[in-house]
């Protein structure tokens, strides 16, 4: 009973609200979403990124707008929420999304509400592919993650306008605009930068709506 209560649940609030893939039900459905039509060519992407070696590839979410995405949410690097093949600690969803179960995650699913950004035209993904069990960005990785980025843009038709998410991202604003595209820079959504910059961190979801202009 308390088990087909739980997928209740998980149909009822499958990316209607944050945080939902707490229910490892919800995973399982947007797994299954991976073959859809719009995500294909970015599917083909992670897994040539996994190939390389470098660390976790974690998914675009199929909940999005995939290939037909009008604007991008470059983040700096996955997190650990992001590793579904993490051997320790908490297991990880396999996927960069709003859906995660983490502070950040939740956050990024009230802003983009705030923002008037829907899943339908937006998609996440970082500046730096690869989850190597550290948050540092060495100035090769962010190298790299530039020219795989660009590859990304390559295969994303719509795509008008490029939301960079904290500094690191930030740095990728005179590639992005040499891909022909704009840029908009945007504080990150942590809870690092909540407590430590209020004020910043609240400010967000206008930073995001400014992307709206370019589509």
């Amino acid at each position: 009973m308390r088990q087909a209560q739980s997928i209740q649940n998980g149909q009822r609030h499958d990316g209607r609200t944050p945080r939902s893939f707490r229910d490892p039900n919800v995973v399982a459905r947007r797994r299954a979403l991976l073959s859809s039509p719009h995500m294909g060519p970015l599917v083909e992407l992670t897994k040539e990124l996994r190939a390389e070696g470098r660390g976790t590839v974690p998914d675009f979410d199929p909940a999005d707008a995939g290939v037909n995405a009008r604007i991008l949410f470059l983040m700096e690097k996955p997190g650990p929420m992001t590793d579904d093949l993490a051997l320790v600690g908490r297991v990880g969803s396999g996927f960069i999304s709003r859906d995660n179960d983490d502070p950040t995650a939740e956050a990024i699913f009230h802003f983009m509400q705030q923002a008037g950004i829907s899943r339908q035209e937006s998609i996440l993904w970082n500046t730096v592919p690869w989850w190597n069990g550290s948050r540092r960005i060495e100035a090769a990785e962010l190298r790299d993650g530039l020219d795989r980025v660009g590859k990304l843009a390559e295969l994303l038709p719509n795509l008008r306008v490029v939301v960079c998410v904290d500094g690191k991202a930030q740095r990728a604003a005179r590639f992005i605009e040499g891909l022909g595209l704009s840029f908009v820079p945007s504080a990150h959504p942590s809870p690092i930068n909540r407590a430590a910059r209020p004020a910043v961190w609240q400010a967000i979801p206008d930073q995001w709506a400014q992307a709206r202009a370019f589509i």
